[in-house]
């Protein structure tokens, strides 16, 4: 008797396989250690940034970048959007100061372009434009289109910071992986509203702060969505993810099928179009966007990228040390506990908190508190962790500019003949 076919894609993976994979690769514990970044950018004309950059410049432009000796991995996504991801580093210094580095060496291959990397959110000037035209986002593109117009907004208008995190400790603890994971919703909110930048889309406020947020939390009804907080993490996340719907089934040659409706679970009990793998797995994971991935380490994707050059130091800083150092991450978990409360039993980012960190920022009483609370941890850990002077400095700044005045960077921004208020 022959295996089925599944092409060049690997030997069938079976149920059980497929919850012991999930529950291995997932959530890799062990003392954290190292950390890293993804700053995402959009790129602009530096002069007239309302002006769309022609696809022809950007693309000689990057041409120009690819050729740079970067320490961290260069990508770009549908619409342009630069990525530069890091290296897990060993200290949070060890992390800014790479991709300090890198982020001078792109600035200056694009001035004489006359382009400049831009910290926002969302573009707030135009409709999003696919540059790049691949099978996944071919079919990325098909499958979200279902759901409606959010899917090409996230993939071609939106850019973000990430921090990655290493998963924490087995046990039970201010660094162990059930506390940091629940940690990672809560604090998580407060992310979102303290570094909201994106209050404006199509040449329009829209009444959000993040409106990158509310445009992710829309892309369909099950993608953006984390699963229950309740209830042990490794089990939670391997459920989610096995009755996730199939977003695409990948073929060798010839157009990706898009199916309706076929979970993987179902996908594994059914066998058809072709039986999955292993490889189907770990490319379903990456086809899931909640807030906070499990990916062995924990990806945080609700930071809008920040104003400035440097504005993007101040939530890696913070984030890791609220994370990593033990005696703030007691005193953060304990400030933004009360917080399930108001969150309730929906999942992020669809539940009260997150919709309004990502409505309100700071101007939210109990977000505004819980972030005053979070970045004094922060800035009494930062040198514990080793953080240099400037960057704390950075982060004090930004305290006293923006959370103790229960503002965000949204809040700043003004864009020429852009104050209209519409919804996303």
């Amino acid at each position: 008797m022959h295996p089925p076919d599944t092409g060049d894609f690997g030997r069938p993976i079976s149920e059980d396989d497929a919850e012991d994979l999930l529950r291995c690769i997932c959530f890799k514990t062990g003392p954290p250690r190292t950390l890293g970044a993804e700053l995402e950018w959009l790129v602009q004309e530096r002069d007239q940034p309302e002006r769309q950059v022609a696809a022809d410049r950007l693309a000689a432009a990057y041409d120009h970048v690819r050729a740079l000796p970067l320490q961290s991995a260069l990508t770009f996504e549908p619409g342009g959007q630069l990525e530069l991801s890091s290296r897990p580093a060993a200290t949070v210094m060890e992390c800014i100061d790479s991709l300090a580095a890198d982020l001078e060496a792109v600035r200056t291959a694009l001035a004489p372009a006359g382009l400049t990397l831009t910290g926002l959110g969302l573009d707030p000037y135009h409709p999003p434009r696919r540059l790049l035209h691949e099978p996944r986002y071919d079919a990325m593109e098909s499958y979200l289109d279902r759901s409606g117009p959010s899917g090409r907004a996230m993939m071609c208008s939106s850019t973000a910071i990430q921090v990655c995190l290493d998963a924490g400790e087995a046990e039970p603890g201010p660094l162990g992986h059930g506390r940091r994971w629940r940690l990672a919703h809560l604090l998580g909110a407060v992310l979102l509203a303290a570094f909201a930048n994106s209050p404006f889309r199509a040449g329009r406020r829209t009444g959000w702060r993040s409106t990158r947020q509310a445009v992710w939390a829309s892309l369909d009804p099950v993608r953006p969505l984390s699963p229950p907080l309740d209830a042990e993490p490794r089990s939670a996340w391997a459920r989610h993810v096995l009755d996730a719907p199939v977003m695409v089934v990948r073929r060798a040659e010839g157009p990706w099928y898009l199916p309706h409706g076929l979970s993987f679970r179902e996908w594994i009990r059914s066998g058809a179009p072709r039986p999955p793998t292993a490889g189907d797995l770990e490319y379903h994971l990456t086809t899931l966007f909640p807030p906070v991935r499990p990916r062995g380490h924990l990806e945080l994707r609700m930071i809008d990228t920040q104003p400035g050059e440097h504005g993007w130091m101040v939530p890696v800083a913070v984030t890791a040390a609220l994370f990593d150092d033990p005696e703030a991450a007691e005193t953060v978990y304990r400030a933004v506990k009360p917080l399930a409360e108001t969150a309730g039993s929906l999942p992020a980012p669809l539940n009260p908190l997150w919709v309004r960190a990502a409505r309100h920022g700071l101007a939210d009483p109990e977000l505004h508190y819980a972030a005053a609370a979070a970045f004094t941890a922060a800035l009494e850990a930062l040198e514990r962790i080793g953080a240099s002077k400037a960057v704390i400095e950075a982060v004090a700044a930004f305290h006293e500019r923006h959370v103790l005045r229960g503002r965000c960077p949204a809040d700043d921004l003004r864009l020429p003949a852009l104050t209209e208020e519409r919804g996303t």
